[in-house]
């Protein structure tokens, strides 16, 4: 994990960074918190095919699940749009469709609370009011999200570790998922879900989005960052650890089950320009598509 050398992760400043992860002082009429759109029980998601703010404001997109999101080192967001997570912690606060709130009021807020001034005392040794700031505020929520990474309790990884074995069904989605023998259907998931992560950090147009041309993707993803049409129609690629536990799927939320996912690769996608060279139609039985769904059932770490 990359750790920024002026933010260390430290066991005060985590217990900061979760309350405040938790508090809806964060937001403009105190009704939501950064927790209203990642549950912890939801692999830290919202369940929803696109979040909502206060007021029950719609956003354009899914809530991605912040499992292990310390790796994830190429951009935040699905496009990417920041590459650190003090950077990603600042924006849903001032953002109209999530907590839409000023961040002068927030610092107020907070220097207000005599429980917060002593919690940033002990976090980060700040001796005046005045120095609890945003950027101490971003700093406290990155260190604690930092802290959820995957505790290695799931099926997948103690049959990695030698400790269980996986059901039969299981361990042929397993050898499907990971193309482990010329004998069984290469299913394609994990070069994009490559382990540990079950993410590459990449991002690819995974053909959810029918374009006749680069310019014509609903949603650009990717290339409305970059400026770069060849990245139109391309997100991040998420972690499937906790996947059955994050449903519905996709950037906005199309899919509700891991069922449909699975068709939806099987089928090969719907036809755009820029399209990953292996999405692409499978051939997998309706009995492979369960396996594979059994296999995936395996990703879920309930610690």
């Amino acid at each position: 994990m990359d750790i920024p050398s002026d933010n260390p992760i430290t066991i005060t400043g985590v217990k900061l960074g979760e309350q405040l992860f938790f508090d809806p002082i964060l937001s403009a009429d105190s009704s939501m918190s950064c927790g209203s759109c990642h549950f912890s029980n939801r692999g830290f998601t919202d369940n929803l095919p696109v979040s909502r703010g206060i007021h029950g404001k719609s956003g354009v997109r899914s809530s991605m699940s912040l499992i292990n999101i310390g790796y994830m080192n190429t951009g935040l967001f699905w496009d990417g749009r920041v590459m650190h997570l003090e950077d990603q912690a600042l924006l849903p606060v001032s953002d109209s469709s999530e907590l839409a709130h000023q961040w002068s009021r927030v610092e107020l807020d907070l220097r207000k609370d005599a429980k917060y001034r002593q919690a940033f005392s002990d976090a980060f040794g700040i001796r005046d009011t005045a120095s609890l700031t945003r950027d101490l505020v971003v700093k406290a929520i990155a260190q604690y999200e930092r802290s959820l990474v995957s505790s290695g309790n799931s099926r997948y990884d103690r049959f990695r570790a030698g400790t269980l074995e996986l059901t039969p069904d299981e361990q042929m989605g397993y050898d499907l998922f990971f193309d482990i023998s010329p004998e069984v259907k290469d299913a394609e998931c994990g070069n994009c879900h490559n382990a540990p992560l079950f993410t590459t950090n990449e991002f690819v147009n995974n053909g959810v989005q029918s374009a006749k041309t680069l310019a014509d993707f609903k949603d650009p993803g990717r290339g409305a960052i970059t400026g770069n049409r060849y990245d139109n129609g391309k997100f991040r690629i998420p972690t499937l650890r906790n996947i059955t536990l994050t449903a519905p799927y996709m950037h906005d939320g199309r899919f509700t089950t891991l069922e449909e996912v699975i068709d939806h690769y099987n089928e090969g996608g719907q036809i755009s320009p820029n399209i990953h060279s292996l999405v692409r139609p499978l051939g997998l039985t309706e009995k492979e598509k369960g396996q594979l769904l059994a296999f995936l059932r395996t990703l879920t770490d309930e610690d």
